[in-house]
């Protein structure tokens, strides 16, 4: 009995020791939590050989250079929420003095819900420096709103389908509607390939601009790019299903007997290389 008695008081100090040093050491502070910042922004430049709008030429089939900025705000893993600014340098006509820069404002809201992406917001173009003339009589300033969507189909395939609205297209008093299908395929070695159909639908310009139904074509695009960190090196085909006589019509005549051509509609291969810094790219 004697021993047993020993042994369970030697058990009670050992246990009694134990717990006063653990006192002693006490608990390590959980990690701080990572602070993930809510704001995100872009910033970029390019230079490309020739500005084309969906398949027309904004710089007289030469050379233009751009740059933009974005800002972005995440509500939640689902929405978040853009504005953004972007300049090129643009020659509209040969006809006639044009505005020498392209300035775009917009702002939306993007939603990601698995692999499937909306993007809802509005761009306005604006031309600041612009002289009326024939061709253009009245500031061709105007906004569209726009609805873009995208399905990425796997790691490597994303497919889009993007609406686009303005009711009047270039002040000319013509409303316009623009509907895209959208390919784009991650290739290896940092390739990709991409390729867009659309479809331009317009109304009837207003009397100042002589009461002229715009003609509807079809656009498309198709072409290889590659990407080295921040730049991306962009070859891409082009063609509209425009003649020269009907896209007169659109940017006025530069070309053919008594003006009544344009060469801005044409097939074209253009070369772009443009850069693109992120904040995820100073850290």
């Amino acid at each position: 009995m004697k021993t047993k008695l020993i042994l369970a008081a030697v058990a009670a100090l050992a246990a009694t020791s134990a717990s006063a040093a653990d006192l002693g050491k006490g608990k390590k502070a959980p990690p701080a939590p990572v602070y993930v910042s809510p704001w995100d922004f872009t910033v970029g430049a390019g230079v490309t050989s020739n500005y084309l709008f969906r398949g027309i030429s904004q710089s007289n089939n030469a050379p233009s250079v751009n740059a933009n900025a974005e800002i972005r705000y995440t509500f939640n893993d689902m929405f978040a929420g853009y504005v953004g600014i972007a300049g090129s340098s643009i020659k509209l006509t040969n006809q006639q003095p044009s505005p020498s820069m392209e300035l775009d404002v917009m702002g939306g809201v993007r939603a990601t819900l698995g692999a499937f992406t909306v993007d809802v917001g509005g761009i306005g173009y604006i031309y600041p420096n612009h002289t009326t003339g024939v061709i253009f009589p009245t500031n061709p300033t105007f906004w569209e709103g726009y609805v873009k969507t995208s399905y990425a189909v796997n790691d490597t395939i994303t497919l889009g389908l993007n609406g686009f609205f303005t009711p009047s297209f270039l002040d000319t008093g013509a409303d316009a509607q623009y509907i895209a299908g959208t390919f784009a395929a991650k290739l290896p070695m940092d390739f990709g390939f991409s390729a867009e159909l659309g479809r331009q639908f317009f109304g009837t310009t207003d009397v100042a601009h002589g009461s002229v139904s715009l003609p509807d074509y079809t656009y498309w695009n198709a072409g290889l790019n590659y990407t080295y960190k921040i730049a991306t090196l962009d070859l891409r085909y082009h063609d509209t299903t425009l003649s020269k006589e009907k896209c007169s019509l659109i940017t006025g005549p530069t070309t053919g007997p008594a003006g009544t051509q344009s060469k801005y509609c044409g097939a074209a291969f253009v070369a772009t290389l443009s850069f693109a810094l992120t904040s995820k790219d100073l850290k």
